[in-house]
């Protein structure tokens, strides 16, 4: 099952649990892939358009002068886990040869399609300023 059909199904539970936090943040994020090209999204594509949500409502509460909302908080749930700095060092520490780059920075690209949507870009760009 796909974290698309996950969250349909999600949402009937918060639903009958009459949980009207979670049921409206859902349908909203339903309503994004109803917008959608296509009817049936990768997870990749689901966790795009979290990671989108989650970055309106964050300019949204900073605006407002707030930090956390009930959003943010059902949104941040159907994130994959995030990869820590130590695990992204010691990938690239194991994996990168440096040697075929012009500067280290042109190592982002191998480096974000290995960990995907686990790993922050700012994070590794961090990771790879500090290995010099």
């Amino acid at each position: 099952m796909g974290l698309q059909a996950t969250i349909k199904d999600d949402l009937k539970v918060a639903m009958k649990a009459k949980d009207s936090d979670r049921t409206w943040a859902l349908r909203v994020l339903i309503g994004e892939f109803g917008r959608q090209l296509e009817k049936e999204l990768s997870d990749d594509q689901v966790v795009a358009i979290v990671k989108k949500l989650i970055k309106s409502e964050r300019e949204l509460l900073a605006a407002q002068g707030k930090e956390e909302s009930p959003f943010l908080a059902v949104m941040e749930c159907y994130l994959p886990r995030a990869v820590s700095e130590e695990e992204v060092r010691q990938w690239i520490v194991a994996n990168v040869d440096f040697s075929a780059y012009a500067n280290r920075m042109q190592a982002m690209k191998p480096i974000m399609a290995h960990f995907g949507s686990a790993a922050d870009g700012n994070l590794v760009k961090k990771v790879l300023q500090s290995l010099s």
